[in-house]
């Protein structure tokens, strides 16, 4: 969920997106009422235009709000695009007034898509909406000399040229500043959830330790004291005590395990979030269903290890995360492609091992490498009964 800082800087976003409608409103007032005498404003042309330009303001802020989040309707940008050239010819007033509803639509056309294909949309728009500009303001002046047709025409290029430059690469800057606000947050969020898992896990192993232990003891000590009151009252409060260091000790193993074991879906949705904070692309392709119950948490540990691996020993750009069920067992496999030369050493020796021998109690095996391609792989196998489905996730 986003805290009030995001949520103001999204506002502030989609407010600047939306400015841009504000002013073909204005445009299109402003056409309606210019040189009536020479463009009358009848029922005929009026009517439509604002049924059009109300049709085009919905489309309009139903995009932006896609666009923030990472969606580009291509359908109703298309639409948008048809409406704007219709209310460029078929206005209720000069067409000059009205072609800022085109560029209007360049201006967040050009947001979701790659920098080339922005280029030649502002080119295709320029080319179309300079003619179609000029044309309308030579209707509002007739009789009018060389010099002047020469100076409207200058000015409808130079107009049309800015619009087609400036609005949509200052929008493509807002919404780029905003994703990599979002990117923070979400790095932040993701580091925090898993600052937090660690806390629990120092808690559950000092817990362990110390508490254990002294459960432990107290629980030899009231057996040996039993065993040296012989048949006395004494010797039945013993045992007494005995049983309540033993079922504390059991209650406590219990909740210590809980703490301990890790939540799959959890630990995937965190690690994406710090590879993606880390400049990382990252790709899930997951099954339908959840890994059975006894593996799951083994993975989970498996995924965390892994990301660490790839954070601390590679130039990796892109991290692939596979999780397939077949009939026989569950594999995970994470692989990157910024493998360096001391792949497949771990810090001391023990993460990997450790992970090793977590996937041996359940039966499974692991499996650290270089995959020959300038990447890395890391494999993890374990029984189970799955049906094989596999669902790709963007």
């Amino acid at each position: 969920m986003m805290d009030k800082g995001i949520k103001r800087a999204r506002r502030v976003v989609r407010f600047t997106l939306n400015t841009t409608l504000g002013l073909v409103w204005l445009f299109a007032a402003l056409g309606m009422v210019a040189n009536p005498g020479v463009q009358p404003v009848t029922v005929w042309r009026l009517v439509p235009g604002l049924i059009l330009l109300l049709a085009f303001s919905f489309l309009f802020l139903r995009v932006t709000r896609n666009i923030l989040e990472r969606r580009y309707p291509r359908g109703e940008i298309v639409t948008m695009g048809v409406i704007a050239i219709v209310l460029a010819v078929m206005s209720a007033g000069p067409a000059a007034w009205w072609s800022f509803t085109s560029y209007a639509w360049l201006s967040i056309a050009a947001v979701g898509v790659r920098r080339r294909t922005a280029v030649f949309q502002a080119l295709g728009t320029f080319a179309v909406m300079a003619p179609l500009s000029y044309w309308g303001l030579v209707q509002t002046l007739p009789g009018a000399d060389t010099a002047t047709l020469v100076g409207v025409m200058v000015g409808v290029v130079f107009y049309s040229a800015l619009m087609s430059s400036f609005l949509p690469w200052t929008n493509r800057l807002w919404v780029w500043m905003w994703r990599v606000a979002e990117e923070a947050h979400e790095g932040r969020e993701a580091q925090a959830r898993l600052a937090v898992a660690e806390e629990r896990l120092r808690f559950a192993r000092d817990l362990h330790d110390l508490v254990g232990h002294q459960l432990s003891a107290i629980a030899v000590k009231s057996e040996l004291a039993v065993r040296l009151a012989g048949e006395t009252p004494a010797s039945e409060e013993m045992a007494e005590v005995r049983a309540l260091a033993r079922t504390a000790l059991r209650e406590l193993r219990e909740a210590v395990k809980g703490y301990r074991e890790l939540d799959l879906t959890a630990e995937l949705a965190s690690v994406r979030g710090v590879l993606e904070a880390a400049g990382i692309t990252c790709r899930l392709m997951l099954p339908y269903r959840d890994a059975p119950g006894d593996t799951a948490p083994v993975f989970a540990w498996v995924v965390r290890e892994a990301v660490t691996n790839v954070l601390r020993h590679s130039n990796a750009t892109t991290c692939d995360i596979t999780l397939r069920l077949t009939p026989g067992e569950t594999i995970l496999e994470v692989r990157n492609n910024g493998v360096r030369k001391d792949a497949g050493k771990d810090d001391g020796g023990s993460g990997l091992a450790g992970l090793a021998e977590r996937l041996g109690a359940v039966g499974g095996s692991l499996t650290a490498e270089p995959d020959g391609k300038g990447g890395f792989l890391l494999r993890a196998c374990a029984p189970s009964a799955a049906k094989p489905v596999l669902v790709a996730q963007p």
